[in-house]
């Protein structure tokens, strides 16, 4: 961190962060590092020695482990790699990187950065959202035909990223995409478009899980009256009370009409946003990169972290934190 924190545009391409950023999570670090020692340290009249006993760990400071965590999350280094960089062993880096990520998922959600995953709660969350706003509607762009779009309401898109192959024959059936032409994950995301911030993070399934089949069975409900944007991968995706807006697809063998085409452009002008914001998620590129991780619900945790940090991010450089 010494080294670091005076090279501004390097300290960026390791981290992801500006140095004043860091400096606004490593308080909220700090807080959900000690409540996590707690809660996860043996009662004194077991232990064999303090707290706090024993050779020294290679990351002492709280500004050397949140350096840590996040140099790994933004660049996915190799676990030997990283481990050379930090002076540390490679079975030391794995340790600290599966502690690390939940004292940084804490810390994000103590900010409130953190995406909602709990689908039954999503309606609450929009509709305070647009109370915030003043609803979703009073921002329009129209076109010379007549037909208008809203700068302003909700995305949703699913996104889905590469993982290793699996060595189990059905896992490698299960976790097939026929549209990437590999081995994938994939989750849905929603986004209030004028934050450009994902609200709700679906769960993680396989890559060749419909998108249109994951709303389904998450179940999630939108405010009455709001608006939605959507891609043709949620074709048939109708929730009640919503005006969703979607691109028209050219019919098979006809043409789209000049006023057609010009919504779909102002339709895409607006979507546009909720790509924008999956570009700023894989900034971390453990959600970029061929994900090698093998524990259990692990890309499910990096993948809420990568949305956390592209939260705070966007709050830090708007003014809104």
């Amino acid at each position: 961190y010494e080294n670091l924190k005076d090279k501004q545009e390097t300290f960026l391409a390791f981290t992801g962060l500006k140095v004043e950023e860091f400096q606004i999570l490593l308080k909220a670090f700090t807080v959900a590092w000690e409540n996590y020692v707690q809660q996860n340290s043996l009662p004194a009249n077991i232990r064999q020695r303090d707290y706090g006993g024993g050779r020294k760990a290679r990351l002492e400071t709280f500004q050397e482990k949140l350096l840590f965590i996040l140099v790994y999350f933004k660049t996915y280094p190799l676990q030997e790699v990283i481990a050379f960089h930090f002076d540390m062993s490679q079975s030391q880096a794995c340790e600290w990187i599966h502690v690390l990520s939940e004292v940084l998922k804490l810390s994000l959600s103590e900010l409130g950065h953190t995406p909602e995953r709990d689908p039954q709660k999503v309606k609450a969350l929009l509709e305070s959202y647009m109370d915030e706003s003043g609803g979703c509607s009073q921002d329009e762009t129209e076109t010379d035909s007549g037909s208008s779009v809203h700068k302003e309401g909700f995305g949703i898109d699913g996104t889905e990223r590469r993982r290793q192959r699996p060595k189990d024959a059905e896992e490698q059936k299960r976790f097939y995409s026929g549209k990437k032409k590999t081995h994938t994950v994939k989750n849905n995301v929603i986004v209030t478009l004028g934050k450009g911030r994902v609200e709700y993070l679906g769960s993680t399934w396989e890559g060749k899980k419909h998108d249109k089949s994951i709303c389904d069975e998450e179940g999630h409900e939108f405010p009455e009256g709001s608006i939605l944007y959507k891609d043709t991968g949620f074709q048939g995706y109708e929730p009640a009370g919503v005006d969703t807006l979607q691109p028209k697809k050219k019919p098979r063998g006809g043409e789209l009409t000049s006023e057609e085409k010009e919504q779909n452009s102002l339709i895409s002008k607006v979507r546009i946003i909720v790509e924008h914001v999956l570009c700023g998620v894989k900034r971390s590129r453990i959600v970029k990169d061929v994900f090698r991780n093998t524990k259990d619900k692990f890309d499910d945790l990096v993948m809420e972290i990568a949305c956390g940090l592209h939260n705070f991010r966007t709050a830090c450089r708007t003014g809104d934190t």
